[in-house]
Protein backbone atom coordinates (compact mmCIF):
# COMPACT_ATOMS: atom_id res chain seq x y z
CA UNK A 1 0.00 0.00 0.00
CA UNK A 2 1.50 3.33 -0.81
CA UNK A 3 1.03 6.84 1.43
CA UNK A 4 -1.16 9.16 -0.25
CA UNK A 5 1.37 12.25 -1.56
CA UNK A 6 -0.30 14.94 -0.60
CA UNK A 7 -0.71 18.30 -2.90
CA UNK A 8 2.57 20.87 -3.21
CA UNK A 9 1.68 23.83 -1.92
CA UNK A 10 1.44 26.25 -5.03
CA UNK A 11 2.99 29.48 -2.57
CA UNK A 12 6.04 26.39 -2.17
CA UNK A 13 5.56 25.73 -5.83
CA UNK A 14 8.58 26.85 -8.25
CA UNK A 15 6.31 24.73 -10.88
CA UNK A 16 3.59 27.73 -10.80
CA UNK A 17 3.95 30.53 -12.71
CA UNK A 18 1.53 33.84 -12.76
CA UNK A 19 1.47 36.37 -15.62
CA UNK A 20 -0.39 38.38 -17.35
CA UNK A 21 -2.55 37.03 -20.20
CA UNK A 22 -1.83 37.26 -23.49
CA UNK A 23 -4.19 36.94 -26.69
CA UNK A 24 -2.83 33.36 -27.29
CA UNK A 25 -4.50 32.40 -23.95
CA UNK A 26 -7.76 33.28 -24.78
CA UNK A 27 -8.59 29.56 -26.63
CA UNK A 28 -7.29 27.89 -22.92
CA UNK A 29 -8.63 30.60 -20.98
CA UNK A 30 -12.09 28.98 -22.73
CA UNK A 31 -11.29 25.87 -22.31
CA UNK A 32 -11.12 26.32 -18.37
CA UNK A 33 -14.47 27.82 -17.72
CA UNK A 34 -16.25 25.20 -20.16
CA UNK A 35 -14.61 22.72 -18.42
CA UNK A 36 -15.30 24.13 -15.31
CA UNK A 37 -18.67 22.82 -15.93
CA UNK A 38 -20.19 26.12 -12.91
CA UNK A 39 -19.11 29.08 -14.78
CA UNK A 40 -21.26 30.79 -17.05
CA UNK A 41 -19.29 30.41 -20.48
CA UNK A 42 -18.40 33.21 -22.84
CA UNK A 43 -18.01 33.64 -26.10
CA UNK A 44 -14.48 32.35 -26.97
CA UNK A 45 -14.34 35.97 -29.00
CA UNK A 46 -14.88 37.37 -25.10
CA UNK A 47 -11.74 35.91 -23.81
CA UNK A 48 -9.59 36.84 -26.55
CA UNK A 49 -10.76 40.17 -26.32
CA UNK A 50 -10.44 39.90 -22.56
CA UNK A 51 -6.38 38.57 -22.75
CA UNK A 52 -6.18 41.76 -25.16
CA UNK A 53 -7.93 44.64 -23.64
CA UNK A 54 -7.78 43.58 -19.85
CA UNK A 55 -4.88 42.02 -19.03
CA UNK A 56 -3.10 44.38 -16.70
CA UNK A 57 -6.38 43.29 -14.98
CA UNK A 58 -5.87 40.17 -15.05
CA UNK A 59 -3.87 36.57 -14.42
CA UNK A 60 -3.14 33.13 -15.78
CA UNK A 61 -1.75 30.55 -13.81
CA UNK A 62 0.81 27.67 -15.77
CA UNK A 63 2.55 24.97 -15.04
CA UNK A 64 4.94 23.76 -17.42
CA UNK A 65 3.92 26.27 -19.95
CA UNK A 66 0.56 25.57 -20.17
CA UNK A 67 -2.51 27.36 -18.11
CA UNK A 68 -4.19 25.78 -15.19
CA UNK A 69 -6.24 28.47 -14.52
CA UNK A 70 -7.32 32.48 -14.65
CA UNK A 71 -8.99 35.35 -12.94
CA UNK A 72 -10.21 37.64 -15.15
CA UNK A 73 -10.98 41.60 -14.12
CA UNK A 74 -11.26 45.03 -14.64
CA UNK A 75 -10.93 48.36 -12.88
CA UNK A 76 -14.70 50.17 -12.69
CA UNK A 77 -14.68 52.84 -14.84
CA UNK A 78 -16.84 54.97 -12.17
CA UNK A 79 -14.39 53.47 -9.19
CA UNK A 80 -11.17 53.46 -10.35
CA UNK A 81 -9.95 52.35 -7.12
CA UNK A 82 -11.82 49.06 -7.54
CA UNK A 83 -10.55 45.85 -9.02
CA UNK A 84 -13.86 43.97 -9.71
CA UNK A 85 -13.05 40.50 -10.27
CA UNK A 86 -15.44 38.75 -13.39
CA UNK A 87 -14.61 34.97 -13.41
CA UNK A 88 -11.98 32.63 -11.85
CA UNK A 89 -11.20 29.18 -12.63
CA UNK A 90 -9.11 26.34 -12.10
CA UNK A 91 -8.24 23.61 -14.06
CA UNK A 92 -10.70 20.29 -12.13
CA UNK A 93 -7.04 18.17 -11.52
CA UNK A 94 -5.55 21.74 -10.13
CA UNK A 95 -8.09 22.85 -7.78
CA UNK A 96 -7.65 22.14 -3.83
CA UNK A 97 -3.95 23.34 -3.94
CA UNK A 98 -5.11 26.98 -3.28
CA UNK A 99 -4.22 28.20 -6.79
CA UNK A 100 -7.34 30.30 -7.26
CA UNK A 101 -6.30 31.90 -3.86
CA UNK A 102 -2.94 32.91 -5.05
CA UNK A 103 -3.93 34.61 -7.90
CA UNK A 104 -6.29 36.83 -6.70
CA UNK A 105 -3.44 37.90 -3.86
CA UNK A 106 -1.02 38.44 -6.89
CA UNK A 107 -3.18 40.11 -8.55
CA UNK A 108 -4.70 42.52 -6.42
CA UNK A 109 -0.94 43.13 -5.22
CA UNK A 110 0.11 43.75 -8.86
CA UNK A 111 -2.82 46.66 -9.53
CA UNK A 112 -1.98 48.27 -6.17
CA UNK A 113 0.65 50.33 -7.27
CA UNK A 114 -1.90 52.23 -9.94
CA UNK A 115 -4.03 52.85 -7.03
CA UNK A 116 -6.11 49.67 -6.96
CA UNK A 117 -7.36 49.76 -2.73
CA UNK A 118 -10.69 47.08 -3.06
CA UNK A 119 -11.89 44.20 -4.70
CA UNK A 120 -15.50 43.21 -5.42
CA UNK A 121 -16.88 40.23 -7.30
CA UNK A 122 -20.47 38.67 -7.34
CA UNK A 123 -21.47 35.43 -5.91
CA UNK A 124 -24.51 34.01 -5.99
CA UNK A 125 -25.97 33.06 -2.65
CA UNK A 126 -25.28 29.21 -2.75
CA UNK A 127 -21.97 29.24 -3.41
CA UNK A 128 -20.00 28.72 -0.29
CA UNK A 129 -16.86 27.95 -2.20
CA UNK A 130 -16.70 31.11 -3.73
CA UNK A 131 -17.38 32.87 -0.23
CA UNK A 132 -14.70 31.11 1.45
CA UNK A 133 -12.20 31.71 -1.36
CA UNK A 134 -12.57 35.59 -1.37
CA UNK A 135 -12.63 35.64 2.75
CA UNK A 136 -9.92 33.66 2.84
CA UNK A 137 -7.98 35.92 0.28
CA UNK A 138 -9.22 39.18 2.49
CA UNK A 139 -7.50 37.51 5.21
CA UNK A 140 -4.13 37.25 3.43
CA UNK A 141 -4.77 40.93 2.12
CA UNK A 142 -5.51 42.45 5.49
CA UNK A 143 -8.81 43.49 3.84
CA UNK A 144 -12.62 43.72 5.71
CA UNK A 145 -15.12 41.43 4.10
CA UNK A 146 -18.71 42.03 3.59
CA UNK A 147 -21.78 41.75 1.05
CA UNK A 148 -24.85 43.09 -0.15
CA UNK A 149 -27.45 41.99 -2.41
CA UNK A 150 -26.19 43.37 -6.12
CA UNK A 151 -28.96 41.45 -8.71
CA UNK A 152 -32.21 39.80 -8.20
CA UNK A 153 -33.58 36.61 -10.08
CA UNK A 154 -36.10 39.40 -11.76
CA UNK A 155 -32.82 41.28 -13.08
CA UNK A 156 -31.92 38.50 -15.77
CA UNK A 157 -34.02 37.21 -18.62
CA UNK A 158 -33.24 33.82 -17.85
CA UNK A 159 -33.11 31.39 -15.38
CA UNK A 160 -30.36 32.81 -13.21
CA UNK A 161 -29.89 33.16 -9.22
CA UNK A 162 -29.58 36.43 -7.84
CA UNK A 163 -25.87 37.82 -7.00
CA UNK A 164 -24.82 39.48 -4.36
CA UNK A 165 -21.75 41.60 -4.57
CA UNK A 166 -18.71 41.00 -2.09
CA UNK A 167 -16.45 43.51 -1.55
CA UNK A 168 -12.65 43.19 0.03
CA UNK A 169 -11.43 46.55 1.30
CA UNK A 170 -9.54 48.10 4.03
CA UNK A 171 -11.72 48.37 7.12
CA UNK A 172 -13.26 51.56 8.18
CA UNK A 173 -12.71 53.39 11.16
Amino acid sequence: MNPAIPKSRPDRDPEIRFREPVVGDGIRLWEIARDSQVLDVNSSYAYVLWCHDFASTSIVAERDERAVGFVTGYRKPTRPDVLMVWQVAVDADQRGSGIAARMLTTLFERCRPDGVTSMHTTISPDNLASQRLFASVADRLGLGFGSESLFAVTDFPDAHQPEDLYILAAPTT
